[in-house]
């Protein structure tokens, strides 16, 4: 036998053989304990069921939990509106700056249409003046095809275009002492010349009082305009004619004056240039019209020549072309 009595704990529990040493110490420990724990219980009860008894009267009304849930649904509806009125904004703002672009448009339209209104009444005040600008050379370029020596048997003068017929012959002017000793002898026919072109033409009406002969011929002859106004003092003119025989002649001068009541009945005075030959020749103002038909010259003066004008020559031979 060991010499030594094992050692019990107070609490009869024997460390070395995990038993408790005396069974009635073993009862009444796990007496205490079950008192001490039936007593903590109690206490822990006594405790705990007032707060959950709580707890669950404040977890009762759930609506009032539920409330937070729904705030999102709202956030969410409150974003869309302010997503939907901030695009109502751009749509506004962009229709604000098409309208402004439109209206930008339209004044410069209204602006560029006056500018170009502006323009193109300089234009027609530019032409007006141009129309007024003497130029012999371009006068005597659109005037002299319509131009002809007139040859009726010894005599010479000239004549010129003036109207068309309907059958499409010409019509052409010139002066009845041109053509007078052919007529009296009862010959109609006379010859129209141009450098090497040769047409054969018909005196078709005279008048002698006037001083004034139509003639016509089967060749299509550009026409001459003639003018509508009265002359006035100081216009310029070209004459074209033939003096002497020598056709495709021109001279330039003014009107010197108008003469309505001259007892032969209204002349034209001017100052160009004419010898024998230009009687019957077409008097030109600036715009390529004839204002009168070049008759005769002063003897024995220089620069003063006269014209019958083309209004007298229409109304007495009534063959001018109409407009």
């Amino acid at each position: 036998m060991s010499p030594y009595e094992p050692f019990t704990p107070a609490n009869g529990y024997d460390q070395r053989r995990g038993e408790w040493a005396a069974p009635e110490q073993q009862q009444w420990f796990q007496d205490q304990q079950w008192a001490q724990e039936r007593q903590w219980d109690q206490q822990q009860q006594s405790q705990w069921y007032p707060q959950q008894h709580q707890q669950q009267q404040y977890h009762e009304p759930a609506p009032v939990m539920a409330a937070p849930a729904a705030s999102a649904p709202i956030a969410r509806g409150s974003r869309t509106r302010l997503v939907i009125m901030g695009l109502v904004v751009a749509l506004l703002a962009v229709s604000a700056w098409q309208a402004f672009r439109v209206e930008g448009m339209i004044r410069s339209s209204s602006d560029l249409a006056s500018a170009v209104t502006a323009e193109q009444g300089k234009t027609q005040e530019l032409e007006k003046q141009l129309a007024t600008v003497f130029d012999p050379e371009g006068i005597a370029a659109a005037v002299l095809p319509s131009v002809f020596r007139v040859r009726a048997g010894d005599f010479t003068g000239t004549a010129f275009a003036v109207s068309a017929t309907d059958d499409g012959r010409t019509n052409l002017f010139t002066n009845y002492h041109v053509v007078e000793e052919t007529f009296e002898a009862g010959d109609k026919s006379v010859s129209l010349e141009r450098g090497t072109t040769r047409i054969e033409a018909t005196i078709v009406k005279v008048s002698a009082g006037k001083d004034l002969a139509l003639l016509r011929t089967t060749r299509d002859i550009k026409a001459l305009g003639v003018a509508g106004d009265e002359v006035k003092p100081g216009q310029q003119v070209v004459v074209v004619g033939a003096p002497l025989g020598l056709d495709d002649s021109v001279t330039t001068g003014v009107i010197s004056a108008y003469r309505p009541d001259d007892s032969d009945g209204p002349t034209i005075q001017f100052d160009a240039p004419i010898n024998p030959g230009n009687s019957g020749g077409p008097v030109v103002n600036t715009s390529k019209q004839v204002v009168g038909i070049a008759t005769a010259k002063a003897r024995d003066a220089e620069g003063i020549g006269l014209a019958i004008p083309i209004a007298t020559a229409c109304e007495t031979l009534g063959a001018c072309a109409k407009g």
